[in-house]
């Protein structure tokens, strides 16, 4: 499991911060969309394999749709104003003291 933010925003892996799913997605919704990720992930496997441009074209955008719709991707899903980190070095951020106390805490 990776960690995740105190405020619940991200998670973070190998030092690079990736947005949550919104939190107040209702659990049937939220399981719907990761199932419609799956699926389209899949796609975008078989796109790959085949070689087709715009197969895969598709399939990437059906990847982007939900993952927009998860909230982790497009706007953010938080409304205090706060600026969003997906996808940045964690320690380029305001979490790098949190993610460093993390390291110190494992290295015990």
């Amino acid at each position: 499991m990776y960690p995740t933010t105190p405020d619940g925003r991200y998670f973070v892996v190998n030092g690079k911060l990736w947005r949550c799913s919104n939190p107040s997605l209702p659990a049937d919704v939220r399981q719907n969309m990761v199932n419609e990720l799956m699926t389209a992930r899949r796609e975008v496997k078989t796109a790959n394999a085949s070689g087709d441009d715009r197969q895969l074209k598709s399939a990437r955008a059906k990847v982007q749709k939900v993952k927009v719709e998860l909230g982790e991707r497009g706007p953010v899903w938080w409304d205090d104003g706060s600026p969003d980190f997906n996808q940045c070095q964690v320690k380029n951020t305001p979490y790098s003291a949190w993610h460093k106390s993390l390291a110190a805490t494992q290295a015990r």
